[in-house]
């Protein structure tokens, strides 16, 4: 089991420097591209600068506690794309059927799927939210603990896993719906979008929502109240792996898909 484990990560890794080589044979292309989504991301932030220069504060949050909200989950969501974009062009893989040669090959169809699309151009978006979320250390109240960090450290994991989640599930929607796949950005980029803001400053009923059906709220809203300090309830900061259940639902949905799936034929 343990060398399965390591030919499985040695593999994932060769994947991502075949990658990274065909990358750098446009090496002026990938800088700019990188240079453009690194610069395009602040876009999103100037909207959320201007508000709060105009209100001074949205429901008893101030500048740099949203801020901080917003970097995390661009951070997240810039890490899943990295790393889980194989499954959001699934759809192209099944049309073309490209995923009967997938299932020939005697590796982890998962594994494959991730290793195929590496977006090593997101790390523009990572760098712009790592320079954000320093930025919101200087400018909001959070006293930094070890407890406060490992809280951090758990927003990032959850975060990154509730985006692959997504991208897993809308990939398995794939054996079912080859079009109209479009409302699950809804779950994605929508969620990006509207992260950048506590969960709760959309009402109690889609706290609710965000808590119990789609978990936004696990890996952003309630460790968020312990960072920022409006809640003494450190746990808070474990709520984040709660995350796993919903990776666990998205990978049945995959699972049952890929039983009932015909293969696409010559």
């Amino acid at each position: 089991m343990i060398a399965k484990i390591e030919n499985s990560v040695k593999l994932y890794f060769h994947y991502i420097s075949v990658v990274l080589r065909s990358e750098m044979q446009y090496r002026t292309s990938f800088f700019l591209v990188m240079t453009g989504r690194f610069l395009l991301a602040f876009n999103g932030i100037l909207g959320v600068y201007f508000m709060f220069s105009r209100f001074g504060q949205v429901k008893g949050y101030t500048f740099g506690e949203v801020l901080l909200c917003y970097s995390i989950i661009q951070m997240d969501f810039a890490l899943a794309e990295c790393i889980g974009s194989g499954f959001a062009t699934f759809d192209g893989i099944v049309r073309q059927g490209e995923f009967d040669r997938i299932l020939l090959r005697p590796h982890s169809v998962i594994l494959q799927l991730l290793g195929s699309r590496f977006r090593i151009d997101r790390i523009g978006l990572i760098l712009q939210a790592v320079l954000l979320f320093l930025y919101s250390m200087v400018v909001s109240p959070v006293c930094w603990t070890p407890g406060k960090v490992m809280t951090l450290c758990s927003m990032l994991f959850g975060g990154t896993l509730l985006f692959i989640s997504l991208f897993l599930l809308e990939a398995a929607l794939c054996f079912f719906l080859l079009d109209g796949l479009e409302a699950i950005n809804i779950l994605t980029y929508g969620a990006k979008e509207h992260g950048k803001y506590p969960v709760d400053i959309y009402g109690r009923r889609m706290l609710k929502v965000c808590t119990y059906i789609i978990p936004y709220a696990l890996m952003q809203y309630y460790p968020l109240q312990y960072l920022i300090g409006r809640t003494e309830c450190w746990y808070y900061g474990l709520y984040p792996f709660g995350v796993v259940y919903f990776l666990l639902l998205c990978y049945g949905v995959w699972r049952l898909g890929t039983r009932h799936y015909q293969s696409a034929g010559s």
